[in-house]
């Protein structure tokens, strides 16, 4: 039997959007600064050992800082944003926002009990109700350098049929 793009147990395993929310290049290059402070420590010890320090701490803490950094995904029917995940069809409308909106929503038109990953540095943001009475949570907020395509991607896995776990 031939393998097809819409077959098989890789049909469900691609992400139909996948973003990681690493830092701006301005923060990586801030970040970095913690290599001469790490080098000054050791300084007195050793010059050589200062140098080594400096490098380790510095890519060290360049690395945690994008290795730490959430994923928004939308796949098997599923939104994950950081360390949350909710299936799409409890998801109202995804609404794209850029600009003056996308600031009003991370800042004063933020809702309390929304849950929301943003992250600074990244325009623009896609914000989702909650269609579940059930749930606290009254809407999700979400940054992404793309938000069009995180919408779309949101819209499609809403529109997939869903077949019913054994």
């Amino acid at each position: 039997m031939q393998k097809t793009a819409g077959s098989g147990v890789g049909a469900q395993a691609r992400p139909l959007f996948r973003e990681r929310l690493s830092p701006s290049l301005w923060v990586l290059v801030s970040a970095a600064v913690v290599a001469p402070m790490a080098a000054l420590v050791f300084a007195p010890i050793d010059t050589t050992a200062a140098l080594v320090a400096g490098i380790v701490v510095g890519v060290a803490f360049v690395w945690l800082l994008i290795a730490g950094s959430p994923v928004v995904e939308v796949r098997d029917g599923m939104l994950r944003a950081g360390r949350a995940r909710i299936p799409v069809e409890l998801l109202g409308d995804p609404v794209e926002l850029r600009a003056e909106e996308a600031r009003n929503a991370r800042g004063p038109g933020l809702d309390p009990r929304a849950w929301h990953v943003i992250r600074g540095g990244i325009d623009g943001v896609v914000v989702m109700s909650v269609e579940d009475a059930d749930d606290p949570t009254p809407v999700w907020v979400v940054s992404s350098r793309t938000p069009d395509r995180l919408a779309a991607a949101i819209r499609r896995a809403q529109a997939m049929p869903r077949t019913p776990r054994r």
